[in-house]
């Protein structure tokens, strides 16, 4: 704040001083009491107000501040201190709309102030008014004729054609307007700076005059370009690529090669250009050059010479050797195996090649990233000969009384842990018998242990040498307890993991795979610190936050997942302000060609499939904590601002922003993640975010009186389709069909158990949602929802048949609850043979009992709610009637025992959990087997366990808290 108002020498600023003071420091209160007095004293000193109303804004008093700073924006102050003041308070309001009224009104006022009219032009920016900063650009133009200001107005245009819905328009009008503004300014040799000629460039580039664009790189006004390396080649690059103009592509690339072999961007457009020549027959002109570019490569042996020439050039030099060539050669011999070219053979055999970089390179750690690309090479009975050839370019010393020779210093270290991971991406780790792994395991922690020494001296900020000995242990680990469902195995990996963390805190990897095991095994609580620890930034909110909000809440950490889901929201709500701020600084500072891609972040994260789902989980989480569902679904419905009628999920431009490639992973590629599992990944999210978002729909219009069906005006009766649907505007009846719909296609997705590879997308809910059966509990329950609205429009004395219906679903929905408790009966965590088993399903499945127990006790609130006045109105007929039959009508005796049953079914739900948090407290850890641990090793497993056990036990606890609380509102549903 204090920058904001440092450039203006105000009379009144020694008196505003302490103010500004105040609220810089946070001292909200006492910045508020200083205005008052200054506003005793100065009643027309406006500044002081608006610093009052910032005041009162940060401590929670909106409408105050909002009222106090209107009566000052009604003025139409003209002040600096006044519009700054206000621009902040606007901000901090969100209401940056408000900003450009303000400095509308400055600009009528002094029409000739450069500074109000460029604030006016960045209010426009904030609110994306793409038209009006066009105007407002080319106003400062008029006012100060700087370049930067008229460019301003050209961006304007653009970004008119980047948002237009009708790309014609864009075509035909934006740009050409644009593509004339900066011609008008070459004309006249006014282009000053590198940023008008990329604005230039970018315009002639949308409109597809990639001719013209060649010609601005090509020519004086290229020159200019001069910010980035080989900014012009790049350019010129991709253009000659978009005209498949490939001799100049070609020879570009090989001219750009010969001055820097290790710049990989220009091979793929090297050998690109190569096989499209050969594929066009394309041969050179008798006489002069080739092209404009100069001479081309249009053989493959050529390419071939000259990728060989890179490497002798290479093995000549004493400095640090060039991965660029060596990669080149066996990225050429991937492409020509791929086209069956006879001349793969002239390269050498793979198995050289690969042997010759790993003799270079292999103590870097890029080399294993490098060549696993090109692991296909290799003949399948060359495999175990490969590993033998790169283990003897190893250095290890002498061979130690456990049989391990060990590396001796860390290059050598390197290179051994190239080789396992060679091995383990080959496939040889998974190859081996249970017991082969377990002796593998033995090494790989003996060479962790022993490449500690070189990492005795390193911050904690630092890895170890041998971290990644450790991570492979557990990824063997884990690969023993999925092939022999030895629970022993995954609990050494936890072991494993937790020493390697305690020695290498800052280890990423370690976190998120321990993070990943612990959701497996059913415990949340240690994730929570794991996760935060790893410090997410920005978009990684996006990207990795799945990891935490897939399993808080199915895992019955209520608060853990309120608290996930809002770690992300605050992420994804401050996105919109700050991408503003990004666009506004690239304006100023003319980097033109970074807003297209601020605006394309800024969509990218609001069509985020993640967003979609913290947003409807969020809800969710919010209505089933409430404590008194009586009262409070309306209140809660209402201070969500949820309308059933609004679906806010752009489900056609949804994008899966999930990073699903995070974990460090060596396994072979018939083991890796493949695009049909990205898509059914997809496919499966989007389904059960559907159902998700369905249900918080209905339950929103629960909530909302006048969603009745439609009554026939004549005849007082209710028209209902098959599906018991109301017909006509009943937006409940429209919501039910879309879920049912839902529910088939979700079923249909269940039929194909899909699975996932370990360190792949997590499964969703889906599967286990539908075979608990409170999909299709929660369904049922707001299918009757549409009945009792029949019922209310019918009366209760000519609708015995209804009543029947309904009482009937009473009856079903206490079965069907039932069975969901039956079905999550068994032990949480158990003990057999001295080994530890846990059983997540178990948990999983008490959850989903405690959610759709809540949706069948927000239908029966909604019940009682229609009940009671019809039960009065029915008795008042009978007093009048004099009618002396007192027997309660069928369906209130159906909500009588409904509201018993579920009564009963609590009790029972609170006694198991009573009863599985008795037996999970009386566990002795202590008496557990774990063979072939070290008294080290078995102190880092054990303190897993304990996590594990106390994670269970608070997840119990949550659960029968909220039972508790719904127990209580059963009471407040007697008709």
């Amino acid at each position: 704040m204090a920058a904001a108002r440092g450039h203006v020498q105000d009379p009144n600023d020694r008196r505003l001083r302490p103010i500004y003071d105040y609220l810089d420091n946070g001292n909200n209160k006492m910045a508020i009491q200083q205005a008052d007095k200054l506003l005793k004293k100065h009643k027309d000193l406006h500044c002081a107000k608006v610093l009052k109303a910032i005041g009162l804004q940060r401590t929670g008093k909106q409408d105050e501040a909002f009222t106090l700073a209107q009566e000052v924006a009604t003025l139409e102050p003209t002040d600096d201190n006044s519009l700054q003041a206000l621009t902040i308070l606007y901000r901090e309001m969100h209401r940056p709309e408000l900003v450009t009224k303000l400095y509308e009104a400055a600009v009528k006022k002094v029409p000739l102030s450069e500074e109000y009219h460029s604030h006016l032009f960045m209010a426009y920016a904030r609110v994306g008014e793409y038209k009006k900063m066009q105007q407002a650009g080319m106003a400062l133009y008029k006012i100060v004729p700087k370049n930067p200001y008229y460019f301003w107005s050209v961006m304007s245009l653009v970004m008119q054609a980047i948002s237009a819905q009708d790309e014609k328009l864009a075509q035909t009008m934006f740009l050409p307007l644009a593509e004339r503004m900066v011609e008008k300014m070459v004309k006249e040799e006014k282009i000053e700076a590198e940023a008008e000629v990329q604005l230039y460039y970018m315009i002639l580039e949308r409109l597809g005059k990639c001719v013209e664009a060649l010609d601005v790189i090509r020519g004086p006004l290229g020159e200019k370009l001069t910010s980035e390396l080989q900014s012009r080649e790049s350019k010129c690059m991709k253009l000659y690529r978009r005209l498949q103009r490939w001799p100049e592509c070609n020879s570009l690339a090989h001219k750009l090669l010969l001055k820097n072999p290790d710049d990989w961007q220009f091979y793929p457009s090297y050998f690109d250009s190569l096989f499209h020549l050969i594929d066009q027959s394309w041969s050179p002109p008798e006489e002069g050059e080739h092209c404009s570019e100069g001479s081309v490569h249009h053989t493959v042996v050529e390419v071939m010479g000259f990728v060989e020439d890179r490497i002798s050039g290479e093995d000549g030099r004493d400095s640090r050797s060039l991965r660029g060539p060596y990669l080149a050669r066996l990225e050429l011999m991937h492409r020509l195996r791929e086209r069956g070219c006879p001349e793969e053979k002239l390269l050498g055999e793979p198995l050289e090649l690969m042997v010759q970089f790993f003799g270079k390179f292999g103590d870097k750690p890029c080399c294993i990233t490098d060549l696993k690309i090109y692991l296909h090479l290799l003949a399948p009975e060359h495999h175990v000969q490969f590993i033998n050839r790169v283990s003897e370019a190893v250095p290890l010393g002498e061979q130690g009384e456990d049989g391990f020779a060990f590396p001796e210093d860390t290059k050598a270290l390197q290179r051994h842990l190239c080789v396992s991971q060679l091995s383990r991406a080959l496939g040889l780790h998974h190859a081996l018998d249970p017991d082969g792994k377990l002796r593998l395991i033995v090494e790989l922690k003996a060479h962790y242990h022993h490449g500690l020494k070189f990492g005795t001296n390193a911050l904690k900020t630092e890895l170890q040498f041998s971290d990644m000995y450790c991570l492979m242990a557990a990824h063997v680990y884990i690969d023993l307890w999925k092939e022999t469902e030895d629970e022993n195995m995954v609990w050494q990996s936890l072991g494993v993991l937790q020493e390697g963390l305690s020695l290498s805190p800052s280890n990423a990897q370690f976190k998120l795979l321990l993070l990943l095991v612990y959701c497996h095994l059913g415990a949340f609580e240690p994730v929570v610190d794991l996760y935060s620890s790893l410090d997410a930034k920005h978009v990684q909110h996006d990207t990795i936050g799945f990891l935490l909000t897939r399993y808080a809440e199915s895992l019955g950490q209520f608060a853990a997942a309120s608290q996930s889901c809002n770690f992300s929201l605050r992420f994804f709500h401050s996105n919109q302000k700050d991408t503003s701020e990004y666009i506004i600084q690239a304006y100023k500072y003319g980097a033109f060609e970074k807003i297209p891609e601020f605006i394309a972040l800024r969509n990218r994260l609001n069509q985020s499939l993640h967003f979609a789902q913290v947003r409807t989980e969020r809800m969710l989480l919010d209505l089933f904590l409430e404590a008194d569902i009586v009262l409070s679904l309306e209140e809660s419905v209402k201070a969500m601002s949820l309308s059933p009628e609004e679906d806010d999920i752009p489900w056609d431009t949804m994008r899966d922003n999930r990073d699903l490639t995070v974990f460090t992973s060596w396994d072979p590629k018939e083991r890796e993640l493949t695009e049909e599992h990205r898509r059914r990944s997809l496919e499966e999210e989007s389904v059960w975010l559907r159902l998700r978002s369905l249900t918080l729909r209905l339950l929103a219009s629960l909530s909302s009186p006048g969603h009745a069906p439609t009554q026939q005006q004549n005849s007082g009766t209710t028209t209902t389709n098959e599906n018991g649907v109301g017909d006509g505007p009943s937006i409940l009846g429209s919501l039910l069909a879309q879920l049912h719909r839902t529910l088939q296609t979700a079923a249909q997705i269940a039929e194909r158990r899909t699975q996932y590879p370990f360190l792949g997308p997590p499964a969703t809910r889906l599967v286990s949602a539908l075979s608990s059966g409170s999909c299709q509990c929660q369904a049922a329950a707001l299918q009757l929802s549409v009945h009792l609205q029949e019922l209310e429009s019918v009366g209760l004395d000519e609708s015995s048949e209804l009543q029947t219906q309904i009482c009937n679903g009473f009856k079903s929905l206490v079965v069907q609850l039932q069975e969901i408790l039956n079905k999550g009966e068994g032990d949480l965590l158990e003990m057999k043979e001295s080994k530890l088993k846990t059983w997540p399903s178990l948990l999983e499945n008490l959850i989903f009992f405690v959610e759709t127990v809540s949706i069948v006790l927000w239908m029966a609130s909604h019940c009682a709610k229609i009940l009671r006045p019809l039960k009065t109105s029915l008795q008042k007929k009978k007093k009048k009637k004099k009618d002396t039959n007192t027997a309660l009508p069928a369906v209130v005796c159906g909500f009588q025992e409904l509201t018993g049953s579920l009564q009963d079914l609590l009790t029972q739900a609170l006694d198991y959990i009573k009863e599985q948090e008795t037996g999970i407290t009386a566990l002795k850890l202590a008496g557990l087997s774990l063979e072939g641990q070290t008294q080290d090793e078995e102190s880092f497993t054990k303190a897993a366990m304990d996590k594990v056990q106390s994670s269970y036990l608070r997840s119990l606890q949550e659960a029968g808290d909220l039972l508790k609380k719904r127990a209580e509102t059963i009471k407040s549903l007697k008709i």
